[in-house]
């Protein structure tokens, strides 16, 4: 059997055993996070978190496929070696990169529901405090 073959044989079990192995990780440990992101809301966490998944997949898929060529002939195991080292290194940083957008997207969309459930106060005034007479802040005299 061609080297080369072996290569690509050795490239794809390794590049789909680590993208399955990421989207489990991400998605059993992503949940509590998108859940806190959702507010709670567990039914549309595991759905977002299910197509998270499925988009994973198949970007990550579709890319291991798309860099599957190889431009010049294994001939020995150093070459081998070193075009495993190459492709496998390239997928291992577009996994990191999607993980790491995924994350900052995720955290922008928290932070914003953050910040809108601190702008707003939990329980109204209840009149403990009373309108002033005069100033900026005193209610328009009632015309009539």
């Amino acid at each position: 059997m061609d080297l080369t073959v072996v290569a690509y044989i050795v490239y794809l079990l390794i590049s789909v055993a680590l993208t399955i192995w990421v989207a489990r990780t991400l998605s059993r440990n992503g949940r509590i996070f998108l859940a806190d992101v959702l507010h709670g809301n567990e039914k549309l966490a595991d759905a977002v978190n299910h197509l998270l998944v499925v988009g994973f997949y198949l970007v990550n898929f579709g890319f291991v496929a798309l860099y599957l060529s190889q431009d010049d002939a294994v001939l020995d195991a150093r070459a081998l070696f070193e075009a495993l080292s190459v492709k496998l290194g390239v997928v291992l940083l577009v996994l990191g990169v999607m993980h790491l957008g995924n994350v900052y997207v995720l955290n922008k969309i928290r932070r914003r529901g953050v910040m809108e459930r601190e702008q707003v106060p939990p329980v109204g005034p209840q009149g403990w405090t009373t309108a002033p007479k005069a100033g900026p802040w005193a209610p328009p005299a009632p015309q009539g």
